[in-house]
């Protein structure tokens, strides 16, 4: 039987598709195949709420893509011939504090110095050293980061050149918290370094990301919080037009459910529709592996592969709720109301280390520690009406709830986040006749999503939109490179 391409690859999330343009570019087919009805996975905008409001379905922020050479030396051409563009928003971040003290992180780095010495001298001095001690040894980490292993030198031997390698060789064992501790004193400066750190989901008091802070706010100071113009669906369109310009094609609403094994490899899948796809030369998936284990009879894997998909941790879950709102998020800084695109709340060294410990308890976080709150349409209006504005919220949160499922308990969470007693009691400021989300996104394996807008002394004032349903939006998932021959 003939192959239907060269490469066969299941799930059209960025991962795939940059891998596919790759492989197409190479001189490979590629056939690419989907279970939702648009490519994408996490790099997805839709019409999720309310029509004329594009909402990005995950990802928003693409400050960590943009060194990949795909993007950094443009390799396949996605900016300069499929209209990839990426927009820079100043400022960085706002950030609240328990106290109801608040830090703005700007793009002019000088400008963000000044602010981190309203806090503390010493700490000013800290956060320039912070900089260019990463600047010194961000290509070492980049360069590690997107060569395969076999094919170039290790970031041990790397390290081990540098003349300060064995101080981030350290660094790299230890965690964000004792990292930030160590080098800063002021409190509120700790909090911020750790809210950024804590944005890739990440525990900070984990051994192993003592580079966090480093990586994020040196990312960040670069490249503000980088957000494609025309929301995160735009890369998934420059891939998927380089990739058909190139011969390759990409099928939704193609669940795989099975692999197609002979003699010991993968040379196929087949769908929930019974369709069946062969490869000539290899099967590429980023279906998660704990999903692609049960595609496959048991005996088809190791032990050792088994052992690891049974001792496999999915990380830190989280909860998300999007909004359709006629202002965008006004945080009441020092200066007056100042909104960003990245704003949120950051808890104390001690309440993120206490978070940490009652997610890998399991008990569901009422008031967390850590709130990302985006507004991706102050830098992008065209996104939604004249006026109006997108807001995404997201908070770390446990993988079940207290009482029920969350497909019976998340429309209220979300509300009770918002305008309920404990946002009231912490000072949010609403002024809507219904405080709605517009959409409460629960990813099965990773990422659900809510807030506590507030906290103390903190003052942020907005208005949502009633939307006429609360639908529910299903289907995501992890995005983990998994590829197999």
């Amino acid at each position: 039987m003939s192959p239907d391409a060269d490469i066969v690859v299941a799930g059209a999330g960025h991962n795939s598709l940059l891998t596919a343009c790759y492989l197409a570019k190479a001189g490979y087919s590629c056939l690419v195949l989907d279970a939702r009805h648009i490519p994408g996975g996490g790099a997805a905008t839709e019409e999720l709420v309310l029509p004329g409001f594009g909402i990005d379905t995950c990802a928003t922020g693409h400050t960590m893509i943009r060194v990949n050479p795909a993007l950094m030396a443009d390799e396949l051409g996605l900016i300069s011939d499929y209209g990839l563009r990426y927009a820079e928003p100043d400022p960085v971040a706002q950030v609240a504090f328990p106290d109801g003290r608040q830090l703005t992180m700007w793009l002019d780095r000088e400008r963000t110095v000044e602010e981190v010495a309203r806090f503390s001298a010493a700490d000013a001095a800290a956060y320039r050293r912070l900089l260019d001690e990463y600047d010194e040894v961000k290509s070492i980490f980049s360069r590690s980061q997107f060569t395969p292993v076999g094919f170039g030198p290790s970031l041990e031997a790397m390290l081990a050149e540098h003349p300060r390698g064995r101080i981030w060789a350290r660094r790299r064992q230890l965690s964000a918290v004792e990292v930030v501790r160590h080098e800063f004193t002021s409190r509120h400066i700790q909090a911020f370094l750790l809210w950024m750190a804590f944005q890739v989901f990440q525990p900070v008091d984990a051994p192993g990301s003592g580079v966090l802070p480093y990586q994020q706010t040196s990312g960040r100071q670069q490249r503000s919080w980088s957000i494609p113009v025309g929301g995160s669906g735009r890369l998934t369109a420059a891939l998927t037009g380089y990739l058909a310009d190139h011969g390759g094609a990409v099928l939704c609403d193609r669940r795989v459910t099975r692999l197609l094994l002979a003699d010991g490899r993968c040379v196929g899948v087949e769908t929930d529709r019974g369709e069946r796809y062969r490869a000539g030369t290899a099967v590429l998936s980023t279906i998660h592996a704990k999903h692609l284990r049960d595609m496959a009879p048991a005996d088809a894997w190791p032990e050792e592969f088994h052992y690891g998909i049974d001792t496999y941790d999915v990380g830190v879950p989280g909860f998300a709720t999007y909004y359709c709102a006629t202002a965008a998020p006004a945080f009441a800084s020092p200066d007056g109301p100042r909104s960003a695109v990245s704003a949120g709340m950051a808890g104390w060294p001690e309440d993120m280390i206490g978070m940490g410990a009652d997610l890998r308890a399991g008990r569901f976080l009422a008031d967390p520690a850590w709130v990302l709150v985006a507004t991706p349409t102050l830098a992008d209006p065209d996104r939604a009406p004249a006026g109006r504005h997108t807001v995404k919220v997201l908070t770390p949160q446990t993988y079940r709830p207290p009482d029920g499922d969350w497909a019976s308990v998340k429309e209220r969470h979300a509300r009770c986040r918002v305008a309920g007693p404990p946002a009231r009691a912490n000072g949010l400021r609403t002024r809507p006749r219904a405080c709605w989300p517009a959409r409460s996104l629960w990813c099965a394996a990773t990422i659900m999503f809510s807030m506590t807008v507030s906290r103390e002394k903190t003052r942020v004032s907005w208005k949502v939109l009633p939307i006429p349903s609360a639908n529910t939006l299903s289907g995501a998932r992890l995005v983990i490179l998994a590829s197999f021959r």
